[in-house]
């Protein structure tokens, strides 16, 4: 089993836990409607465009909507089972759905109160940092500041290169993916100057 496989029962399980109308880290989506976005992607490719392509935004939030009005059971079955036999993300489905799975299952642990991360084996913090160090130039391509991403165990990379000032994020690899990814509700260190940290956090980091 892949680690997006992983995740992905994983995620099931912590939405089939919270119920349907628990929040996530998902903005104002509940767990119904991060449900609905994830069974969209994968089985709806006419609308799933709009994820990406503005002007097909409000055609996919129609279908994402109509989607959400689906019992959760079914939505939940869905999601599980994942990409159909005939979609382009089947063959894909551990790479494309490893950040996709990872951060959506701790979209839903982390909001709850009381959240702890969790002790990933060593070779999923590996894969985290590889996909990591793939995309994270694209999460930080706004921020004023050098970027640099670094591991409790040494390793690290500059992910963007924009003045003298050098911030430093410093956490396991799982924690700095869902930095990249836009979360807060993480547990990393920071170095530099404060007011180059405060611009790197605050800077869009929406892909």
């Amino acid at each position: 089993m892949t680690m997006a496989q992983r995740e992905r029962r994983g995620l099931v399980e912590a939405m089939e836990a919270a119920g349907p109308d628990a929040r996530t880290l998902c903005g104002a989506w509940t767990v119904r409607d991060l449900a609905a976005h994830l069974v969209v992607r994968e089985r709806r490719p006419d609308a799933a465009g709009g994820i990406m392509v503005k002007p097909l935004a409000a055609y996919l939030d129609r279908v994402q909507a109509k989607a959400a009005n689906k019992p959760f059971a079914e939505l939940l079955e869905q999601v599980r089972t994942g990409p159909p036999w005939w979609s382009p993300l089947r063959p894909l489905d551990a790479v494309v759905n490893l950040s996709e799975m990872f951060v959506h299952h701790e979209d839903v642990r982390r909001a709850e109160p009381g959240w702890q991360p969790r002790e990933l084996p060593a070779a999923d913090e590996d894969r985290l940092w590889s996909m990591l160090r793939k995309t994270a130039r694209m999460a930080y391509r706004k921020a004023p500041v050098t970027v640099e991403l670094a591991t409790p165990d040494g390793r690290r990379t500059v992910v963007r290169s924009a003045s003298e000032d050098v911030v430093t994020l410093t956490g396991r690899p799982s924690e700095l993916v869902l930095h990249a990814f836009g979360r807060d509700e993480v547990r990393l260190a920071t170095a530099g100057s404060p007011e180059a940290v405060r611009a790197v956090l605050e800077a869009d980091r929406s892909v």
